[in-house]
């Protein structure tokens, strides 16, 4: 399959998520590509993590897991794509496919709900939203931390779910586009500073990281793009927050949209948080005011919205040029 083609898929792929999302009925009927990965994960998660072996045992056991998590589903999927490619009904397949595991509808959709029940609904029905989306405690947010919540999880998503998801499969077709959510799934499942999971998710989390890293740039380069282009937004403060602040996040990749987002809106995210009962401090992103409100959330949204259609234009644009 050639670059251009692959990249017309994935436009097309762009596309029909944008438009459709992952429908809810099949969600019921077949659940969903991810929920598959993760139902491998956990399977070896349950064989191979034992709790009377040593760290550096369940660290091997980690990494073993791993490779086994991504030899599986990109040799299906590579399998998948050479049996579909040669036709032009195989290449639609390949667009279904390819959506499925994108999620920009999704997630503008669950961000704009949290946006939507602070303005009408109340703080209550905030917190419920916001707790869809993120691992903190929402009860310990009042209406600005549920509002600055909701704006950084569509940054960080904004590169995970979207950015990532369609470079990799611009570089590698649908096996690097699965091998990265099942990397991507790990991490969520395993990669965490848990005392059965340190050891056992060390190679799940320190791949993450890897993997994203060339996304994490993209996502906050798109999003002070796209601020030039939204009104009340600065592009120019949004790469001097990322210059100054990207560094300083905890995470080596969700610095770089949440400065960016931060910046260009105006805003101060990020900071010390609570999941569960432990209080975490990290570092400010951006240096504007921190009573964020539902307004704010749909300019994030707008902004997200423009960054992904100069993405969408890009790929277009270089499908076109390679055509020709």
């Amino acid at each position: 399959m050639s670059f251009a083609t692959t990249l017309c898929i994935l436009v097309a792929a762009l596309g029909v998520e944008a438009a459709f999302g992952y429908p809810q009925r099949l969600y019921q009927l077949i659940g969903h590509p991810v929920t598959w990965i993760g139902a491998l994960i956990a399977k070896l998660d349950r064989d191979l993590n034992r709790d009377d072996e040593s760290s550096s045992a369940r660290k091997a056991s980690g990494v073993l897991a791993l490779l086994v998590i991504i030899a599986i589903t990109a040799g299906l999927a590579w399998i998948i794509q050479i049996a579909l490619a040669p036709t032009w009904l195989g290449n639609l397949g390949l667009v279904l496919l390819a959506s499925t595991m994108l999620a920009s509808r999704s997630l503008y959709d669950h961000v704009r709900d949290v946006a939507d029940a602070l303005q009408n609904d109340g703080l209550d029905a905030a917190r419920i939203a916001v707790g869809r989306i993120v691992g903190r405690n929402p009860q310990t947010l009042d209406e600005h931390g549920v509002a600055r919540a909701a704006i950084e999880s569509l940054a960080e998503n904004a590169s995970d779910g979207v950015a990532a998801p369609v470079l990799w499969f611009a570089l590698l077709g649908l096996p690097g586009l699965v091998a990265y959510k099942a990397i991507n799934t790990a991490d969520s499942m395993i990669g965490h500073r848990t005392p059965r999971h340190e050891a056992f998710g060390w190679a799940a989390a320190r791949l993450d990281d890897l993997v994203n890293l060339p996304a994490s740039r993209l996502t906050g380069l798109l999003f002070a793009l796209a601020a030039r282009l939204v009104p009340n937004s600065s592009m120019d403060d949004a790469f001097r927050a990322m210059r100054r602040d990207a560094y300083r996040h905890r995470s080596p990749n969700a610095g770089w949209p949440e400065s960016a987002m931060a910046g260009a809106l105006g805003l101060k995210l990020n900071g010390p948080k609570t999941y569960g009962a432990t209080l975490v401090d990290d570092a400010y992103m951006g240096d504007g005011r921190s009573e964020a409100n539902a307004d704010d959330i749909f300019r994030a949204l707008r902004v997200a919205s423009v960054a992904w259609a100069l993405m969408l234009a890009g790929l277009l644009g270089l499908a076109l040029i390679l055509r020709v």
